[in-house]
């Protein structure tokens, strides 16, 4: 094998890491090109969700978390990596290309990062009253940091100001078939490589609004039990200063490494995203940091609790027809 040909072995471990990233109703909207040690990752275009996502940004957030992935994955197998992102204006397709080449000074966060990627997986279960302990939430500021991005801690005030946005996004759509039958297509049932099956939807919250997300979509999961969520949730939101696509992939890269860091702390997350489905709520989001920027994520985050992640796709079908690996 050539030093500038990655092994078939070391591109399955690559893309099985990339490819368990988090992505919207898990719809893994990506692709993969390989060329001797240059990993390109192209949106796929037959897994976007026009009626919830008409502009692509949850698609290139998924897609920085699945680079992120893919890069401690590097780490883990001796190699470095660099990397543009959404590197080319005329080919809106491709939001990032990787270079992975063997080095001598291996990044120890993102190799000790790889480790978490298995045992991420989003908790949509009650917490309890537990808060966060202090140490923690720096360990996350500083993985979204690490990242360029900020992660911004609410307090009650804003929590409250959250959930009167998420009933307003609820009003919203009432009426809106498009955004259901999208769901639909996606959530609930048994699904074992994509989607999101009735498994891992939760329990019911017993009161409204709460801090999940209930992604019910069939008659027999609205059915499913009910519980009481925590009165006072850890919410954060997640900004970068620019709003670009090459911004909202790098967000992306944030989103995995602050998941993967709570992964290590003992914490899980979910999301409560809705707001920023809209546009103008999604700057009322940002207006609650208090700071300039631009909101991609709501994330939940409560002491762990072990759990399955949603099911993925073989690597083999992720890769572009007629690339030789």
């Amino acid at each position: 094998m050539s030093e500038r040909q990655l092994s078939a072995e070391h591109i399955d471990v690559l893309l099985a890491a990339a490819v368990a990233a988090p992505s919207m109703h898990n719809t893994q909207p990506w692709r993969f090109e390989v060329g001797g040690h240059v990993i390109d990752l192209f949106v796929d275009g037959s897994r976007t969700l026009p009626a919830e996502d008409p502009t692509g940004r949850a698609m290139r957030i998924a897609a920085g978390a699945a680079t992120f992935n893919l890069r401690c994955a590097a780490e883990s197998l001796g190699y470095g990596t660099w990397l543009g992102l959404a590197p080319y204006a005329d080919e809106p397709d491709l939001l990032a290309r990787i270079v992975v080449e063997p080095t001598s000074r291996p990044d120890e966060d993102r190799r000790d990062l790889a480790q978490q990627i298995p045992r991420r997986h989003t908790d949509r279960r009650p917490s309890g009253a537990q808060p966060l302990l202090e140490g923690t939430k720096v360990a996350l500021l500083q993985a979204a940091y690490a990242e360029d991005a900020e992660l911004t801690w609410l307090g009650e005030t804003e929590v409250r100001a959250v959930l009167d946005m998420v009933v307003d996004t609820d009003l919203r759509e009432v009426h809106d078939w498009h955004r259901r039958a999208e769901r639909a297509r996606w959530v609930g049932g048994d699904r074992t490589t994509e989607g999101i099956p009735s498994t891992a939807l939760g329990p019911r919250p017993a009161s409204y609004p709460a801090a999940v997300r209930d992604m019910a979509t069939r008659p027999v999961d609205r059915m499913r039990a009910e519980t009481t969520f925590e009165e006072h949730p850890n919410l954060a939101i997640l900004s970068t200063e620019g709003d670009q696509p090459a911004d909202q992939v790098a967000a992306g890269l944030a989103l995995e490494r602050v998941l993967l860091t709570a992964t290590r702390e003992g914490v899980t997350a979910s999301f409560l995203n809705q707001p920023l489905e809209f546009d103008d709520l999604r700057r009322a989001v940002q207006r609650l940091t208090q700071r300039p920027g631009h909101a991609h994520m709501i994330i939940r985050f409560a002491p762990g609790r072990p759990g399955n992640g949603t099911g993925r796709r073989p690597v083999s079908e992720f890769l572009r027809t007629g690339v030789e690996t």
